[in-house]
């Protein structure tokens, strides 16, 4: 079964061909970070316009490096939700032409579903296990019962742990997105030099709030900025402030799996592309005897090969699930749970 994959939830245009559900033969991802860093983030109307410039390109690509025609095709797979409803429309009104011309059937998928088995693409994790998104617009734990059924324990009550890596990168005169800036930098600094703050919200919540420690990172650099006697460099306060991050969210990740009572952990979504993240994951699951499995960041990111692999777990357990073109819309505040 061949299922082509479509993802335009934000700025990457992607294509994917997947065969039987684990054979990845093509995943094609073009991103926008040209059009956008300039700008220091997304323009939402700029993302919708690159996406029709390049959607078509992207799936013959994909197409082509499969080695496979458009005809061969036997499910497409699309991002329906959540994300910019102008990029979205772009992936899923494609996707209807597809599915109508080649007469093929058609399913739409929750980008975050594909977050939650991207780990799928490369291993089986036994049902049932705790999922934490985190990406530059979600921070949210699930308990993943089975394909399709899924339980929201926490989600960010204000910014997502990749949006405050974002503006902290700006802050500090980074390039966008500044996740991957941070990063480097907090490989060259010293945490232990200064402790942000950690937000636990009341007490039990597994909610998560970064804008706290954002604003408590611009304070501390106007601060640095007047008083001279302040020797941080930029490498320390990313490495404090990327401590603080990655502390609230493994600590939250474990409470949830004793909550729960499981010993499986899935981490997945853009952020968990954070070598220091991934670390601190396997270290404390390693303590609590639990095993944690995250993707490889290529699968990490924003892709096409996820929206395909969820697409076909989907279509093979209902098969009606095959979308009515004229009833299937993008929402733009799709819920999963």
């Amino acid at each position: 079964m061949l299922v082509l994959g479509l993802e335009t939830s934000c700025d990457e245009t992607a294509a994917a061909v997947l065969k039987d559900g684990g054979n990845l033969l093509s995943n094609v991802i073009n991103d926008q970070i040209g059009i956008h860093s300039k700008y220091g983030g997304i323009v939402p109307e700029l993302a919708g316009r690159s996406h029709i410039e390049r959607v078509h390109r992207v799936i013959e690509e994909a197409v082509q490096i499969a080695d496979v025609q458009l005809s061969d095709i036997d499910l497409i797979a699309v991002t329906m939700g959540p994300g910019l409803i102008g990029s979205l429309l772009v992936g899923l009104n494609t996707a209807k032409g597809l599915a109508y011309g080649l007469n093929t059937p058609m399913i739409g998928v929750n980008h975050l579903e594909g977050h939650l088995f991207a780990i799928f693409l490369q291993k089986k994790v036994e049902f049932p296990f705790i999922a934490l998104i985190v990406s530059g617009g979600h921070t949210d734990l699930y308990r993943v019962t089975d394909f399709g059924h899924y339980k929201l324990l926490g989600r960010t009550r204000d910014d997502a742990a990749g949006e405050s890596f974002d503006k902290v990168g700006k802050m500090l005169g980074l390039p966008y997105p500044g996740g991957p800036g941070i990063e480097k930098l907090a490989r060259q600094g010293n945490g232990k030099l200064h402790k942000f703050p950690r937000a636990y919200l009341e007490k039990g919540s597994l909610d998560f709030s970064f804008s706290g420690l954002k604003t408590s990172v611009r304070t501390f650099l106007q601060r640095r900025e007047q008083n001279t006697s302040i020797n941080l460099t930029d490498e320390d306060i990313s490495a404090a402030f990327q401590e603080a991050v990655i502390d609230v969210l493994v600590d939250k990740l474990i409470s949830a799996c004793k909550n729960e009572q499981l010993t499986r952990i899935v981490v997945t979504g853009g952020v968990a592309s954070n070598g220091a993240l991934r670390e601190a994951v396997q270290k404390a699951a390693q303590v609590c005897g639990f095993e944690a499995s995250v993707p490889d960041p290529i699968f990490c990111t924003d892709n096409a090969a996820m929206i395909a692999c969820a697409g076909y777990h989907k279509y093979t357990r209902d098969q009606s699930l095959s979308a009515n073109l004229r009833g299937l819309d993008a929402k733009a505040n799709l819920a999963l749970e």
